[in-house]
């Protein structure tokens, strides 16, 4: 194939470095994390509950809690080993498609990967890139201006066709990367339209499909110079300007009215004197032309001047009709410096630029003047481009009295944000919820529009990284209204989230010339389907005419091997299929399946015989079974024999099939169509295939299904779910994966596209979040050997909250999804309890609310009647079988109501009887239940007043079926509770001792007294939330909550003071912190003056962990945090609330260790049997090499001991002890 170079030789060498030399974004493999060695052995069973619909640990370094974007955003996407799937680019905008790009000699260069972003790995790139699947290297593909919709990977040709809404040289909206050389043309320039699918078909030809219907490109307007530039909001300045009154400001001529010289109208430069006049922008522009009026003023005038371009600093060259001969001329030799007639019969003069170059300031330098000296009367400066700016002052002037000249109307609390590295200021504004999805800001642009005819119409987003803005930019919604008397266009939902400028081309087609009656508009507001405060920001539309080769309908076939392009279009089985349908037809869908090509889109043929899908074989086109859809495809996907299918369509043309609602397949080899279910609710865009474990861990190929889709619909005896434009078919299931009962891992968000790599997983794109436990929602169990999370065989969804009644009294924290649990186990009753905000499915199918039980069986149960649905339950302990709930609760049970409590008999399987009186207050809420040691007596602590007619603030006794104020003077409310020994209990919250105002509290059951712990609480910064014992009296303990600034805190209380938390023990300004809990472990890590060395903290919430970023539990050793599990809620992050456990820690022998004197005993042992077996050696050691050199033992004589002892009689020995003297020995 022969195709022209798009930059000319010398350019196409200059790309060919730049894409060898361009410094790609270095990748990283998947790295494995240390194992945290946690031991659970002594705690028994191990749960967790949270407000999450997947999780999982953290095992990898490329594993993050961030949830899917739902902003527009999306990301390249591979599976880590342990099955989660992570972002291995991440792009700045949608990605919509992919190839890989295997060379001839079958080696891969990379994937392609196009969309509509200006980033790709933190790497500037516009709309095209290349991907290393074996590196994750990220390399641009420089030479694209706008969206890349469709990429082609021909292996035979070593080329890259690709296909979209875009500009590049001398083509649009079609070209080819051919090898590893760059850019090439292909010879028909493109397309007047956008392309939106590309295949290859059975003859071994490339086949476009889009929404154009002719081969060409962009062209100049048949009427030049339509747009005046507003010249009326620069910054106007000048040089060596006169001081004559009325004369000396340099606005003067701004916006000319008449050519009379007067003040107030001309501007002078000083008398004899050179000087210049100069105009700086808020916005870009290519001026086309100049036009100047003279001054007359005195006989003043200017005679010669030149235009440099700013900031370029380039001299412009410029052409004039001279005024003497009537014929075009340049301005001087080198074509720079112009002269100016002072002819006082020419109104004006106007100089055409010879090179069309962008600026966003100009000065014009005057040389020479007429009499005394140089001045002006007017200055205009026009362009060929057509813009409509949303800031109004960058529009047409209005003093220009043009009568219908570019505008906008800007409606809701914009502001003005400056160009900063964009082309011109913009428009920004924050928008909460509320505002969103009332449209409470929008911008209608009004262009200049001064000849009917084609337009390309696009809409241009500011970067946001040059505001900052990246992390709250939305999605905006465009419509626009372009021919008298039509309809608005289907609205685009235009993603803002671009690093980088950009635009999208929103139509192309006819537009209207302004009238009185008429004007075209374009209007931008948020995309009302977001559930978040974002930032919107609007800037300008463009509207550029269109030339083109007619005789298309939306396809093209192009022969690689002739190199050029056939005119005859009826030679060709798809262009004349493509004249053959109605006009402007929209082709978004190609495929090939056993030699045969199929078409899908908007369209139906000239004789009525198929709509929106048809099939070319032999040359032919043929209808499909019963005529095709009754509505749009907007995507193929080819499985096996089987063409899946989605677009907005319910059924076939002819009506005749049943449940095909916007998603269905068509049986290639039958000749049939086939009902998926019935459907879903709503359109769909994409159709991806996805590997899932769908039976005993074998692989098996599902089909997700991606669009704005609110339900799938109900079939047989499945109901409709409820879902958020995501659904995944289980081919081999003939059913959705979300109604089957599998232990399969949890994914949402949406799928764009993906590709398969030889010897590599597939890769994906789009924006989904996935962890790593099936089926768990709200509550999982926690092992440690092997460090595992499961199931707990409940799925719980979280209710929405209902303020100011669902909130925590103490910390003000919303509560959903499951908050607390205990097990409880007693002879053969093994029963474990899940409380929190929540519904969930019994296993007779009833509904849950909110309080739940698992038998050791597995079967799931609920509370009966009695308790109001929007209760919420805190906090949970047991006494013999009773079940003590608290929470903010409320209800009536035995027709007495109850209030913050209920008590409720779990060998009975019902509520115990009597209630305990109900508490009493403002916003009831029991946040704490602990049962004193040795003891019947049952402690309740929270937010409250009374118990019953018994005034018993904050903290209350129930023993013997009755309440019992525990001391006196305590207020406030109470967080967290916690036994230091058999008498003495500490509390923590938001807390008042007789009216003195306190975060902890200390209360001796003994003498019956609340004291305050004055000296070391005056150093929490705020009330406390979360309460553990950091040793086994409690005498050391760990707190944490939020302090008056919002941010959490963390601390831990020995020696009588708090001890402080150095640079590793501080979390990010997000942080809520929820639980706490001290866990062993099987390996001691570093010494800590903090964390013993053979236990760790466990930190529960939704936490900002640094260097790493949001995780719903980490570890912390004392010097630093470690994520330790992960998690999602919906399209956000999910947060951990607590650890649960069998048996409480046991800190003396906690991680599986031994006490102190024990190891150093066995240590001495150690010590002692190493110096032994080195003296044993020593010897032996000694005697070989004595026995080596030739030592004899020395001869032994024996001789008689005895011969020198005599016998000694006791009383001589022992009777002189007594006496004193210098000879006498004493004792």
């Amino acid at each position: 194939m022969r195709l022209t170079s798009l930059f000319g030789p010398a350019a196409a060498e200059l790309l060919f470095f730049i894409h060898l030399w361009i410094p790609p974004t270095q990748g990283a493999a998947f790295d494995p994390v240390q194992s945290p060695n946690i031991n659970l052995d002594k705690l028994g069973r191990v749960a967790l509950t949270g407000d999450f619909d997947s999780i999982s640990l953290y095992t990898y370094k490329q594993q993050t809690q961030n949830a899917f974007s739902a902003n527009g955003s999306q990301a390249l996407i591979t599976q880590l080993p342990n099955g989660d799937y992570t972002a291995a680019a991440t792009a700045d905008a949608y990605i919509k498609t992919m190839c890989p790009f295997v060379m001839q000699n079958g080696e891969l260069a990379g994937v392609v990967v196009g969309g509509n972003f200006t980033s790709l790995g933190g790497i500037e790139t516009q709309g095209v890139a290349m991907y290393d699947p074996s590196t994750t290297n990220i390399t641009p593909l420089p030479g694209l201006l706008g969206k890349v919709s469709v990429v082609y990977c021909d292996q035979d040709t070593n080329t890259v066709y690709v296909g979209g809404d875009f500009k590049g040289a001398n083509s649009t909206n079609a070209v080819a990367w051919v090898g590893m050389t760059g850019w090439q043309n292909l010879p028909f320039a493109g397309f007047n339209g956008p392309v939106d699918s590309i295949t290859k078909a059975p003859n071994g030809n490339i086949i476009f499909g889009g929404t154009f219907t002719g081969l060409g490109n962009t062209t100049a307007p048949v009427k030049k110079d339509q747009q005046i530039v507003n010249l009326a909001s620069a910054k106007i300045s000048s040089g060596s300007t006169t001081e004559e009154d009325g004369f000396s400001d340099p606005k003067n001529i701004v916006c000319p009215t008449s050519g009379e010289d007067k003040a107030g109208s001309t501007w002078l430069l000083e008398d004899k004197t050179s000087g210049f006049w100069r105009a700086d922008l808020n916005f870009g522009f290519q001026p086309t032309k100049l036009r100047l009026w003279n001054a007359h003023q005195n006989g003043r005038g200017t005679k010669t001047f030149r235009f440099t371009a700013l900031p370029l600093s380039g001299i412009m060259n410029m052409t004039f009709n001279d005024p003497a001969t009537g014929k075009k001329s340049p301005c001087d030799a080198d074509g720079a410096r112009c002269p100016l007639s002072d002819n006082t019969t020419l109104p004006y003069q106007d100089f055409e630029f010879v090179n069309v170059v962008g600026m966003s300031a100009f000065r014009i330098d005057i040389s020479d003047w007429y009499g005394d000296g140089a001045g002006l009367n007017g200055i205009e400066l026009f362009q060929d481009d057509i813009y409509a700016y949303a800031v109004p002052d960058l529009n047409e002037p209005t003093c220009a009295n043009i009568k219908l000249g570019s505008n906008s109307t800007p409606t809701g609390p914009w502001t003005t944000a400056p160009s900063a590295q964009s082309q011109s200021q913009y428009l920004t504004v924050d928008l909460a919820t509320q505002e969103i999805q009332s449209a409470g800001a929008s911008v209608v642009f009004k262009p200049n529009i001064r000849q009917k005819g084609n337009y390309s119409v696009t809409v241009y987003t500011p970067g946001c990284l040059q505001d900052d803005s990246c992390d709250r930019r939305g999605i905006a919604n465009v419509t626009g209204v372009f021919t008298e008397g039509g309809v608005p266009i289907p609205p685009m939902q235009i993603a803002q989230t671009n690093n980088f400028d950009k635009y999208d081309q929103i139509y192309d087609g006819p537009v209207d010339i302004n009238a009185d009656s008429f004007r075209a508009t374009v209007t931008l507001s948020p995309y009302t389907k977001q559930d978040e405060q974002i930032t919107l920001v609007a800037q300008r539309v463009r509207f550029a005419p269109t030339s083109y080769t007619g005789g298309l309908n939306g396809l093209f076939e192009f022969d690689p091997a002739s190199g050029s392009t056939l005119t005859d279009f009826s030679k060709s089985a798809f262009d004349q299929a493509g004249t053959n349908l109605q006009p402007e037809a929209v082709v978004t869908s190609l495929a090939v399946v056993g030699g045969i090509s199929y078409v899908g889109g908007n369209f139906s043929d000239t004789g009525g015989s198929f709509q929106n899908i048809f099939s070319i074989t032999d040359g032919n086109a043929s209808s499909l079974p019963n005529g095709g859809l009754n509505a749009q495809v907007a995507t193929f996907q080819v499985f096996g024999d089987l063409l899946y299918v989605g677009g907005n369509f319910t059924n076939t043309a002819t009506g005749n099939v049943s449940g095909l609602n916007n998603f269905a397949a068509y049986d290639t080899a039958s000749r049939s169509w086939l009902a998926l279910g019935s459907g879903v609710r709503g359109q769909v865009n994409t159709i991806v295939p996805l590997e899932l474990n769908i039976t005993e861990s074998q692989p098996e190929t599902c089909i997700t299904v991606n669009g704005h889709f609110d339900h799938l619909e109900a079939f047989g005896s499945a109901p409709a779910v409820p879902v958020q434009g995501f659904g995944v078919w289980v081919p081999s299931r003939q059913n959705w994966l979300q109604n089957l009962n599998l232990k399969t891992r949890t994914i949402t968000g949406k799928l764009s596209t993906t590709t398969n790599i030889t010897g590599s997983d597939p890769l994906l794109a789009g924006t989904i979040s996935s962890q790593g436990v099936p089926g768990a929602q709200g509550a999982v169990s926690l092992k440690s050997k092997p460090l595992q999370l499961n199931s707990l065989g409940i799925k719980i969804q979280p209710q929405p909250v209902a303020a100011p009644k669902r909130k925590r009294a103490i910390s003000g924290q919303n509560v959903t999804g499951a908050v607390t649990g205990l097990f409880h186990q007693k002879g053969e009753l093994n029963v474990t309890v899940i409380g929190g905000h929540f519904t969930a499915t019994a296993t007779n199918g009833s509904i849950i609310n909110n309080l739940a039980f698992i038998n050791g069986t597995g079967a799931v149960s609920g509370l009966g009647t009695g308790i109001d649905e929007d209760s919420v339950f805190l906090a949970l302990a047991t006494h013999n079988d009773i079940l003590y709930a608290g929470g903010t609760i409320s209800g009536t049970l035995d027709n007495a109501n109850v209030n913050g409590l209920i008590l409720y008999d779990l060998a009975g399987g019902n509520f115990a009887y009597p209630q305990p009186p109900a508490l009493g207050g403002d916003n009831v809420a029991v946040n704490a239940i602990t049962q004193r040691p040795k003891s019947t007596q049952v402690y309740v602590a929270g937010n409250f007043d009374t118990a019953g007619s018994l005034g018993c603030p904050s903290v209350c006794m129930f023993d013997n079926g009755q309440w019992s104020q525990p001391g006196s003077g305590l207020g406030g409310s109470v967080a967290a509770l916690v036994w230091q020994g058999n008498d003495k209990l500490l509390a923590g919250g938001n807390l008042t001792i007789n009216g003195n105002s306190t975060r902890l509290a200390n209360y001796d059951a003994s003498n019956q007294q609340w004291t305050a712990l004055d000296g070391p609480a005056s150093s929490v910064p705020g009330p406390v939330t979360a309460l553990t014992s950091a040793n086994k009296d409690v005498s050391s303990f760990w707190i944490a909550g939020k302090s008056s600034n919002g941010s959490a805190f963390l601390m831990k209380y020995a020696d009588s003071r708090f001890q402080p938390i150095g640079d590793g023990g501080r979390l990010g300004e997000q942080t809520t912190i929820q639980g706490l809990a001290m866990l062993g472990l099987d390996s001691s890590h570093d010494k800590s003056d903090l964390v013993d060395q053979n236990m760790v903290l466990l930190v529960t919430g939704s936490l900002d962990v640094p260097d790493f970023g949001n995780a719903s539990a980490a570890l912390y050793d004392g010097k630093r945090f470690i994520p330790f599990i992960l998690s999602t809620s919906g399209n956000g992050p999910g947060s951990l609330a607590q650890m649960f456990s069998e048996n409480k820690i046991d800190f003396e022998s906690s991680g599986g260790g031994m006490k102190l004197g024990f190891i150093v005993l066995i240590g001495l042992a150690i010590a002692l049997g190493v110096t032994f077996l080195l003296v044993v050696a020593g010897i032996l050691l000694e005697r070989y090499r004595r026995r080596a050199e030739g030592y004899q033992p020395a001869p032994t004589q024996y001789f008689d001991k005895t011969a020198n002892l005599g016998r000694i009689p006791p009383e001589d020995l022992f009777g002189r002890l007594g006496q004193r003297g210098s000879n006498a020995p004493m004792l």
